[in-house]
């Protein structure tokens, strides 16, 4: 595990921090002084969290990262708040459910994966100081994005949505990243360790699971330490312990261009 620096403390966003490895960053971030600013979906698990951490520099916030509106929601109640926003952590994710169909027809698993944090990063970057970080959670897992079926027109199996939702996160990661590069702040891509000891991954491949502190340690890094201030627009492989190349597509910027603007089109004004 890398040496942790001490540094002044930070506001910080993680959505889908009531479970799993949001939920073990929010904790080692608050336990370093951070404000962790939580999301969750469920009220109760969302309320029990925040207990969990205690009162003092916690804030909690309830919205469906499924419903496109409470996205928008959720980033004006960020946005509006006193202060500003440093880093963002889009952890939360969808592998297996037990409705594929989000809003108007759209696959849930795009939703979640690739929709909802790219809008919820769109409307907050005016409230992220330039020197902070978006990290977003991308997967070893990634395969060439069909955009009948990010459209909502095709229907794919859980391992084919969850890769290929995970391959249009990257691909915009690495666009915004570098069209930010300059002005900040800095977007990155991290695959935090394969078959982690998530509920998601029990869920799916009926495994334990690898230990989750894995995950927490780069998740950390990314957001806070130095080795990642350079990083715009790259992709950090956790299971080689390096930035690495993602899918190909992620690099070719037409297909790039195309599954961003078809993200664009699905999003409300």
């Amino acid at each position: 595990m890398t040496k942790q620096s001490n540094p002044v403390p930070k506001t910080i966003l993680i959505t889908g921090a009531t479970d799993g490895l949001g939920l073990e960053t929010a904790k080692a971030l608050h336990s370093l002084g951070h404000t962790v600013l939580l999301h969750g979906r469920n009220p109760k698990k969302l309320e029990r969290t925040q207990a969990m951490l205690g009162s003092g520099n916690v804030e909690a916030y309830v919205a469906d990262l499924s419903v496109l509106s409470e996205v928008a929601s959720l980033a004006d109640a960020i946005a509006a708040r006193d202060g500003k926003l440093d880093v963002l952590i889009n952890n939360a994710g969808v592998f297996r459910t037990s409705s594929v169909e989000a809003e108007g027809g759209l696959d849930v698993r795009f939703v979640v994966n690739t929709l909802a944090p790219y809008m919820l990063t769109r409307r907050l970057l005016p409230a992220i100081e330039p020197s902070g970080r978006v990290v977003n959670l991308s997967s070893a897992a990634q395969a060439s994005v069909d955009l009948g079926a990010l459209a909502g027109r095709a229907r794919l199996n859980d391992s084919e949505a969850y890769a290929q939702s995970k391959l249009a996160l990257t691909m915009w990661s690495r666009a915004m990243g570098l069209a930010h590069k300059e002005a900040g702040p800095v977007i990155v891509s991290v695959n935090p360790k394969s078959m982690l000891g998530t509920k998601m991954v029990k869920e799916a491949y009926g495994v334990t699971g690898s230990d989750i502190a894995a995950g927490v340690d780069i998740l950390r890094r990314a957001a806070l330490e130095e080795e990642f201030a350079g990083s715009a627009g790259l992709y950090f492989d956790n299971d080689s312990g390096r930035f690495a190349s993602p899918h190909p597509d992620a690099l070719d910027e037409q297909r790039s261009r195309a599954v961003i603007d078809a993200i664009e089109s699905l999003l409300p004004d």
